[in-house]
């Protein structure tokens, strides 16, 4: 669970908390758990 967390981290906007806004950091996290699952995924 906690290199989870780390592997999000690593993007500086949620880990700055750049965005002030809870839809805004919301959006963020979506999108780098997005990107971490397709990254994730087997390649054919």
């Amino acid at each position: 669970m906690e290199r989870g967390i780390n592997k999000i981290k690593e993007w500086r906007g949620l880990a700055t908390r750049y965005d002030k806004t809870p839809e805004s950091y919301a959006a963020g996290l979506h999108l780098r758990g997005s990107i971490l699952w397709l990254r994730s995924l087997p390649t054919p």
